[in-house]
């Protein structure tokens, strides 16, 4: 069998398979379908599981079919989150589908299932498709509407998935979960009965939790998953705005776990009027039984090549400086000159100016929606300081927060409706500003042109769109009363539909998304975005727990990472070590220039020098934890290129007693046969001499490991290593 979407006629199965896995769909003779099978490819057909025999564990109780419905909707007994609530214009709330037909695209590898509503002219499509290279399978629904009359949806999520219940163990459950300035912290539980909720509800991705799950099996003798080995099931929503995941045993009388994943049904309705359709986002899932690594490789793979924007996706990511450190509101001409010289003498590759830039923007109560240069500090607009920047070798950025507005602007001024509000109710303000509404059509072709014209009439090749408000007041009072709670898909929609009609006007221009640090970090985000900054907090120890998590779900080329002055622990890092946690994804610098010695400038340009030698393999090489996620003490992580000709290793120690031998690291992914050379940064005893480096085979490596060499209580390691 190739890796493709099978249908077997006599025997009603839907089988699709990637390179190592495989998922069955059997229909049932009533039209309904449930999921057969989630897990490891098998040789034969045969040796898939048939339907089981429909049973029920008492009349209180939901039949075993329904529990393993392929689409779950709310009819009959129900005991399990259902995928689609519907309320036809009658008032009937159940929903019953059955099959009806199916199409296979043998190019594209698409399954759709078309399935109707036994009364109502309702029709609902399953889409999955497959991407055998990543081992992973996308889906998501579409509804139309074929009758005359209006349907509303009061839940639509993109699927739901049944783990295997007839096993001996106990299943985990990974998160990623935080708060701002530490996001994307690593979260884990053991499942019991009932359900548990992971959810954003604040109309973007949020900072509090991630769209992301994992789930491993821990086996009776209590061993769970590790980084090369163990089963895990795991899966991502691509949406920026609500969403959530329901995760839920349920005993029947053995344990049955499932996960539903789609849009947040929270204050949410959509009303679909006749003729009209409506569309999830895709829902990534994935299986492997080669451990956490394994997960994040693959999803690592799937983003370069199948998720981000194709115009940035195979480029490297360039250095970049952000002034706002430097001068913070006290933007001007003169200053931003200087700073640029300094950053192009580091070896910067792309210099942003950050907020102050625009209106009467001096502190962060006014001039938010006013997007024209701030004449009084630059009196020729912007094309001086581009031009200087260029001439210095680098691109030119600039931040923007398109969606927020302070009540102190024009644009306020002129359009004070133009916010979500209640006319009965005060608007309350965050940072001193309030939201657009962007489902408004008139919002979003202001928002067009207003940023169309700034990138035509300026050389500018980076954006950074920033979101530094949740939503308050969730009022659209000028909408429909049978809309007015749709606004929170239609304002991510237009969002997106904003940004792709600038990419399109604008293909030289990369767009980095930010939502006060790492507040829009997800699939959905990056299919528009060429990466987003991960979090507002910089500090270098505090940030490799972060990135941690981010790695779990997410490639190291979409994250920057600043090397700033931030010491939050009071620890007095070296630059080296700042340096080496900003290596981890894409660098950035966010330092006050003006501070740093000639000492520390030349460190840091021999340091960005470094960087750009290895960056290849950090921002494009297979993605390796050397430590456990959950690890506190230490952590390392390794970048191996492709042919597995050259490696990056990372490295970083918290602290350790005087009596503990210093640690060392087994490599994994390397050519077991060949000899590897190891290319030092400055370490003293991995050569005796410069003439004789250090040689070992690939096998040594990945059983004996390297020795680190940490002297500090915040230290790090950089190895290189290449293939002879």
């Amino acid at each position: 069998m190739a890796d493709s979407v099978t249908y077997y006629e006599d025997q009603k199965l839907f089988l699709l398979t990637t390179s190592n896995t495989a998922y069955l769909i059997g229909q049932l003779p009533g039209g309904g379908l449930i999921q057969l099978y989630w897990g490891p490819r098998l040789p034969r057909l045969a040796d898939y599981p048939v339907p089981p025999p429909d049973r029920q564990h008492s009349s209180d109780h939901a039949r075993l079919n329904s529990l393993l419905a392929e689409l779950p909707t709310l009819h009959g007994i129900q005991e399990i989150e259902p995928c689609i609530r519907t309320v036809f214009h009658d008032g009937t709330r159940d929903l019953r589908l059955s099959y009806q037909s199916h199409h296979i695209d043998v190019a594209t590898g698409e399954l759709a299932i078309l399935l109707k509503d036994h009364f109502y002219p309702l029709e609902v499509t399953l889409r999955y498709r497959i991407f055998a290279d990543c081992d992973l399978i996308t889906r998501r629904v579409e509804l139309t509407n074929r009758g005359s009359e209006p349907v509303e949806l009061e839940e639509v999520l993109s699927g739901s998935l049944v783990l295997p219940f007839e096993r001996a163990g106990q299943y985990r459950l990974t998160h990623l979960a935080g708060a701002w300035a530490m996001e994307t912290q690593v979260n884990r539980t053991m499942l019991t009965p009932g359900r548990k909720l992971l959810e954003g509800r604040h109309n973007y991705t949020g900072h509090l939790a991630n769209p992301f799950w994992a789930l491993d099996l821990v086996g009776p003798e209590g061993a769970g998953a590790s980084e090369t080995a163990g089963e895990v099931w795991f899966g991502g929503l691509a949406w920026g705005g609500n969403w959530k995941i329901v995760v839920e045993q349920l005993n029947m009388p053995a344990p049955l776990t499932r996960v539903a994943a789609g849009l947040n049904d929270w204050d949410f309705s959509w009303h679909l009027g006749a003729g009209q359709s409506f569309e999830t986002p895709w829902l990534t899932i994935g299986y492997t039984n080669q451990g956490w690594g394994q997960v994040s490789r693959n999803l690592h793979r799937y983003q370069r090549r199948h998720v981000l924007p194709a115009a940035f996706a195979e480029k490297l990511r360039p250095v970049l400086y952000n002034s706002w450190e430097a001068v913070h509101f006290a933007v001007n001409q003169s200053q931003q000159m200087t700073l640029a010289e300094k950053a192009a003498r580091l070896g910067a590759e792309l210099f942003v100016v950050d907020d102050g830039w625009f209106g009467e923007r001096d502190h962060d109560r006014a001039g938010l929606g006013d997007w024209t240069p701030n004449l009084q500090k630059f009196p020729q607009g912007l094309t001086p300081l581009i031009e200087r920047v260029n001439g210095l070798g680098m691109q030119f950025g600039l931040w923007v927060e398109p969606e927020m507005v302070n009540p102190d602007s024009d644009l306020y001024r002129a359009h004070p409706n133009w916010v979500y509000h209640f006319p009965t109710r005060d608007r309350t303000t965050s940072r001193n500003q309030l939201m657009l509404n962007l489902a408004r059509p008139e919002v979003e072709q202001y928002l067009f042109e207003m940023l169309d014209r700034l990138l035509a009439d300026h050389n500018i090749s980076y954006i950074k769109w920033d979101f530094n408000r949740t939503i308050s007041e969730a009022g659209w009072p000028d909408a429909p009363a049978e809309q007015q709670r749709e606004f929170w898909v239609r304002h991510v929609q237009a969002f997106y539909r904003l940004v792709d009609r600038l990419r399109h006007n604008h293909p030289a221009v990369s767009f980095e998304a930010c939502a006060g640090g790492g507040g829009r970090a997800d699939m959905g985000t990056l299919s528009h975005f060429d990466h987003v900054w991960t979090s507002d907090n910089t500090d270098p120890y505090d940030r490799l727990p972060i990135q941690q998590g981010y790695s779990l779900a997410y490639a190291p080329n979409t994250m920057y990472c600043w090397v700033t002055n931030w010491d939050h622990n009071r620890s007095h890092y070296t630059l080296r070590y700042r340096f080496f946690s900003s290596f981890m994804g894409s660098l950035g610098i966010g330092a006050d220039l003006n501070q740093w010695s000639e000492t520390e400038t030349q460190e840091a340009a021999d340091l960005i020098a470094s960087y750009k030698a290895i960056r290849p393999l950090i921002q494009h090489g297979e993605f390796y934890r050397l430590t456990g996620l959950s690890e506190a003490e230490r952590m390392a992580v390794q970048y191996l290129a492709e042919d597995g000709s050259e490696c990056v290793v990372l490295a970083f120690h918290y602290r350790r007693h005087f009596w503990q031998p210093q640690p060392r690291l087994l490599l994994q992914g390397l050519n077991p046969q060949a000899i590897y050379e190891v290319v030092k940064d400055s370490i003293e005893d991995m050569a005796d001499s410069e003439s004789n480096p250090l040689q070992m085979s690939g096998q040594a490596l990945m059983s004996l490991g390297l020795t680190t060499s940490f002297h500090e209580t915040y230290d790090s390691n950089l190895f290189i290593l290449k293939r002879l």
